[in-house]
C-alpha cells in the first residue's frame, strides 16, 4: 500500500534512508538529519510510504531544485526502499505513485542524480519514463574517491502554469 508520509513516520523513514546511506551507492550524505531538518529541505508534497500491513518498507519524497520561482515546478526524487523489501517492485510502485502526485501538484519536471554503480536504481527510473540526461562526472568526492553522478530527468506534460510542458 502507498499512502503519504507523516512526521510520525519519520524513525523507519530514517532507518531505510541510513539502510541506503550504508550501500554507499545512494547518495553523498554520511548520515540522516533529524526530523526538522530533513522535513526543511523537502517539498510538503508528495511525500509517500510504502507499506506492507503495519510494516513501512520505502519512502519517496522530492527536494525543490532551487528557490528561484521559475523553478517550482522542478522536483529532485528521492526513492528508498528498507534492505528487506528490495527486488519487490516497492521502489516501482513509489516512484509510479510519486510521479503521478507530483502531476496533481503541477510539477513538471522530475530529475534524479545517481550514481552509475547504482544499477537498479537507473533502471528504475528510466522504467518509469526518465531519461538519461548526461552523467556530471566526478561531482563530488566521498573519502578520497570521486563520484559521477548521472542526470536523469521525466517531463510531464502538466504544469500549474496553464502553459504546456517543454519536450
Amino acid at each position: 500500500m502507498i499512502r503519504p508520509m507523516t512526521p510520525d513516520d519519520w524513525p523507519r523513514v530514517r532507518a531505510i534512508y541510513l539502510q541506503g546511506i550504508a550501500t554507499g551507492n545512494s547518495t553523498f550524505e554520511t548520515g540522516a538529519p533529524e526530523w526538522d531538518a530533513w522535513d526543511a529541505g523537502h517539498l510538503a508534497d508528495p511525500r509517500l510510504i510504502a507499506a506492507d500491513g503495519s510494516e513501512i518498507v520505502g519512502w519517496a519524497a522530492l527536494s525543490p531544485v532551487s528557490k528561484r520561482a521559475v523553478y517550482a515546478g522542478v522536483g529532485d526524487v528521492s526513492v528508498y526502499v528498507a534492505d528487506e523489501a528490495r527486488g519487490r517492485g516497492v521502489g516501482r510502485r513509489l516512484l509510479e505513485g510519486l510521479i503521478a502526485e507530483s502531476e496533481r501538484h503541477g510539477l513538471w519536471t522530475l530529475q534524479a542524480g545517481i550514481f552509475p554503480e547504482n544499477l537498479a536504481s537507473l533502471a528504475l527510473h528510466q522504467a518509469c519514463g526518465f531519461r538519461v540526461v548526461g552523467c556530471r562526472e566526478r561531482i563530488g568526492a566521498m573519502g578520497d574517491r570521486w563520484r559521477d553522478v548521472m542526470l536523469l530527468e521525466r517531463r510531464s506534460g502538466v504544469t500549474g502554469t496553464g502553459a504546456e510542458a517543454p519536450d
